[in-house]
């Protein structure tokens, strides 16, 4: 057979692969045997948009891949399902090593070697991603990607929807365990969002399971980048494999081993240039390989797209309702607070507001600047949530602070409110004129309101003239 001129019979960038075999089913070299003029180019041609990242830019005829792309177990996998288990493969992504996406077909051909098999691999490369190339997967594949598309936004309850989501991965990878890792590199933090694992082996959740057996896994998660090596994801089917991931992450890959783990999947989830977190399969089916890969591909990407918007809608909830400065919330979480304490038709059985205005806060901006004057209260506010624990905290005004707190008897109240008068006394920074209302019968907010902060004021009155040289002035 005319390798040669096989490739040659293609417009698009195409060349023919070699994959040899073994008698255990295993395989050795995989080679770029022939190509036609395109993807020649692609290694050679300076103007070419691939030319940059080729580790080698001369082409020779029947090489290791490896002369060209670093060594990758995903192109690897994709290789041996298209010409030794003679199945056709398309994807389309964005491999992280390059800043462009590949549109990749591989199609068995018929091999008059033996032990030695063959497919064409053919690709087109843009450099921005084309949502037509996207959609343009196989029905199966669409159908679920589909699915989980129509579950993302059809629902209010964001937790929920992904519960159900990596439930249908796992069961779409026939894996054991399958969860969504969120990260955070900058704090190294890392939260398991949901998780799914067949019922019938009793196993703890993923977030109990690392806590009990990592004292800081994220060490681990922060290795999975390097480990992946700029590839699309990380694939581990078989023991060969595993070899390799020995290689690259021998702690990470000795602590799977340990725990009974043979196969592995794990797709990182970008969205906009930054790693969100992981989506994470154990001990998966490995005879459909192409198929979850294919289906994650894609996935992914919506999945992705859904925790940066839901993380943005939390930010914006935060900001609307979190005093920057202070942490506490602020007023326009205590309006909607108050309005939802009117409106309710239930009753708490004791309701307590407490005002505390922060005394000298003009003294403190007009001798130190407003540096000191913000830091002085932050340390009121440090101070009110630290009596106040298990109420809302709110920054009522610029100096004034307020807490709401249900259930709470009248003597632990006058016990905490003294503790922080008492605080007022004794710290010669961060001192509060105080009112309060403590009301276990009707529970009306805005008299309990009115009734703290006339009781505040009148507490503010006394302070002043105990010291008139901290009066507010202009």
């Amino acid at each position: 057979m005319d390798l040669q001129a096989l490739a040659d019979s293609f417009e698009p960038m195409t060349c023919i692969i070699s994959v040899e075999v073994f008698p255990d089913g295993s395989y050795g070299n995989i080679r770029i045997v022939a190509g036609n003029k395109p993807y020649v180019n692609s290694i050679e041609s300076p103007d070419n948009i691939a030319f940059a990242e080729m580790l080698d830019n001369t082409f020779v005829p029947d090489s290791p891949y490896e002369r060209y792309i670093p060594k990758d177990l995903n192109f690897e996998s994709a290789c041996y399902a298209s010409a030794v288990l003679k199945k056709t493969f398309h994807t389309y992504m964005h491999p992280e090593r390059y800043p462009f996406w590949v549109d990749m077909y591989m199609i068995p051909i018929t091999s008059d070697k033996p032990n030695t098999y063959y497919c064409i691999y053919t690709q087109e490369l843009t450099p921005e991603a084309d949502t037509k190339r996207m959609s343009n997967v196989d029905s199966s594949v669409s159908a679920s990607v589909l699915e989980t598309c129509i579950k993302l936004r059809s629902t209010d309850d964001f937790r929920h929807t992904m519960d159900e989501v990596i439930s249908d991965i796992r069961e779409m990878c026939g894996a054991q365990v399958c969860c969504i890792f969120l990260t955070d590199f900058s704090e190294r933090e890392y939260s398991v969002l949901c998780d799914a694992s067949a019922l019938e082996l009793g196993l703890l959740p993923v977030e109990e399971y690392l806590k009990n057996n990592y004292s800081d896994f994220f060490s681990i998660v922060e290795t999975w980048k390097d480990t992946i090596a700029g590839s699309t994801c990380l694939i581990i089917q078989n023991e060969s494999d595993m070899e390799v991931l020995r290689e690259r992450n021998p702690v990470w890959c000795k602590s799977m081993e340990d725990s009974g783990i043979k196969s592995i999947v794990l797709y990182p989830l970008y969205f906009n240039g930054e790693t969100l977190g992981y989506i994470w399969a154990i001990n998966f089916d490995t005879e459909n390989t192409v198929r979850i890969r294919a289906t994650l591909e894609t996935t992914s990407y919506f999945v992705a797209s859904e925790i940066a918007n839901n993380q943005l809608l939390e930010q914006l909830e935060t900001m609307s309702t979190v005093d920057m400065l202070t942490d506490v919330y602020n007023r326009n979480a205590m309006n909607k607070r108050i309005d939802e304490l009117i409106k309710s038709s239930s009753k708490p059985e004791s309701l307590a507001v407490v005002y505390a205005d922060l005394n000298g806060l003009k003294q403190v901006n007009d001798s130190g600047g407003h540096v000191a004057g913000d830091n002085l209260l932050k340390a009121a506010a440090d101070v009110f949530k630290d009596v106040f624990f298990d109420g809302e905290i709110y920054r009522a005004g610029g100096d004034e602070f307020m807490a709401i707190v249900t259930g709470i008897s009248r003597e632990e109240l006058e016990n905490r409110v003294k503790k922080l008068s008492d605080y007022s006394e004794t710290d010669g920074n961060v001192s509060f004129s105080l009112g309060y209302c403590y009301d276990d019968v009707d529970c009306d907010i805005r008299k309990a309101m009115s009734d703290a902060d006339k009781s505040m004021y009148k507490n503010k009155q006394q302070f002043y003239e105990k010291h008139p040289d901290r009066r507010r002035k202009g």
